[in-house]
C-alpha cells in the first residue's frame, strides 16, 4: 500500500505576498469611494441673479468675499429667466433682488445646493420658493444616489457571468440585451413603482437603466473576449472604483474635486444618475448628452465583444492551418 504525499505548502513568500496585496487593495477601494466625500466643496454653483445691476454687483461682490469661488453667478432680466434656467437645469438656484428679495431653490437637483441657497435668505432678508421640489414619495432625494451603486453592480455582475456561461459573441450579446430589458423593468418597477424615487414616464426611465446595463455589461463581454479571464478584473476597476465614485449620483459635479466630476460624466454610472435625474424633475433639459454616452458604450462593447471574436477566430484558424500543415508521424 502506498503512502499518501501531502500536498506541497505555499512558500512564505508568496503567503505574504497575497496579504500585502490584498490589504492594497482594501485601501485602494476604501480611497475610492471615501475621497469624493472627504474632498467634497461647492466650487462655482451656477446661480442666476436678477435685480438692479447695481444691487446684483454688490450681493455677488459680499457672496464672493464671504464664500470664495463657491458660486458662478449667470445675470438674468427676471425671475422668469431664472425659473427657465432652473427647470432647464442649467442653474442650481437663483436669487431675485427688488423691493421684495426671493430665494429660488431646485431641491431636485441636489438638496445640498438648495440648503446652501436657503442658508443666505435671512441675510438676504429673502423669502425662499422651491421651484423644482423633490417628490413627496422620495422627501430626502436619495433614492437616485442609492441606486447607481447596485446598477453598477448589477452591470458588472451580468457581463461576467454571461462571459464566462455561455459560448458564442452572438449569444452572449443576446443574453446580456435579454438580461438588460428585464433588469431594467425590474428594477425601474422598485425604484419607481415601489419606492417612487423615479418620476415621469415608466418605460423611459427603463430604457435609461437598460443602457447602463447594457454599456456595462456590454464593456465586460468586450474585455472578457478580448483578454480572457483578466478582463472580469478590469471591469470592476473601471466602473466600481473608477466610474463610480466620481458619478454625481449623490453629490452635484460642483462638489466633487476639478475635473473629475466632469470626467465622471462620461460614464455610465454618471451619464445614467444625471439622465434619471432630469427624466424624473427636469424634462425640460437638454439630455442629449447623456443618451449618447449610454448609447456610446452600449456600442463599445458591442465592437469590443466582435473584436474579441473575430481575433479568436483567427488565432483557432492559424492554429488548425500549423496542425494542418505538421507532418504526420
Amino acid at each position: 500500500m502506498s503512502a499518501t504525499i501531502p500536498a506541497p505548502h505555499t512558500p512564505w513568500i508568496h503567503t505574504a505576498r497575497i496579504a500585502l496585496a490584498l490589504a492594497a487593495l482594501v485601501t485602494v477601494v476604501v480611497i475610492a469611494f471615501l475621497w469624493p466625500s472627504f474632498t467634497a466643496s461647492p466650487r462655482n454653483l451656477p446661480i442666476a441673479i436678477a435685480g438692479p445691476s447695481a444691487q446684483a454687483s454688490a450681493v455677488e461682490s459680499a457672496l464672493e468675499s464671504a464664500s470664495p469661488h463657491t458660486f458662478r453667478f449667470t445675470t438674468v432680466a427676471n425671475r422668469d429667466a431664472a425659473v427657465a434656467l432652473i427647470t432647464q437645469r442649467k442653474d442650481y438656484g437663483a436669487i431675485v433682488l427688488g423691493a421684495a428679495p426671493e430665494i429660488l431653490t431646485a431641491s431636485a437637483a441636489n438638496t445640498a445646493v438648495a440648503q446652501e441657497l436657503t442658508s443666505l435668505a435671512p441675510t438676504l432678508h429673502a423669502t425662499t420658493t422651491d421651484v423644482v421640489p423633490l417628490a413627496s414619495t422620495d422627501p430626502h432625494g436619495s433614492t437616485i444616489g442609492a441606486a447607481s451603486f447596485p446598477m453598477v453592480l448589477g452591470g458588472i455582475l451580468g457581463g461576467a457571468l454571461i462571459a464566462v456561461s455561455v459560448v458564442g459573441v452572438w449569444r452572449r450579446v443576446s443574453s446580456l440585451a435579454i438580461y438588460s430589458v428585464l433588469g431594467a423593468a425590474a428594477i425601474t418597477g422598485v425604484l419607481q413603482g415601489w419606492f417612487g424615487g423615479l418620476q415621469g414616464d415608466y418605460f423611459v426611465n427603463a430604457g435609461a437603466i437598460a443602457l447602463v446595463l447594457l454599456g456595462i455589461g456590454g464593456t465586460m463581454l468586450g474585455l472578457v473576449a478580448l483578454i480572457g479571464r483578466p478582463g472580469i478584473a478590469v471591469g470592476p476597476v473601471i466602473f466600481l472604483l473608477g466610474a463610480n465614485p466620481i458619478s454625481a449620483a449623490a453629490l452635484p459635479i460642483e462638489f466633487i474635486a476639478s475635473p473629475w466630476g466632469a470626467v465622471g460624466q462620461w460614464f455610465p454610472p454618471g451619464a445614467g444618475a444625471t439622465l434619471l435625474r432630469e427624466l424624473s424633475y427636469f424634462p425640460k433639459s437638454d439630455m442629449t448628452f447623456p443618451w449618447l454616452v449610454l448609447a456610446g458604450w452600449a456600442l463599445l462593447g458591442l465592437l469590443l465583444s466582435l473584436m474579441g471574436h473575430f481575433k479568436n477566430s483567427g488565432a483557432a484558424s492559424t492554429a488548425a492551418e500549423l496542425e494542418a500543415e505538421r507532418p504526420s508521424a
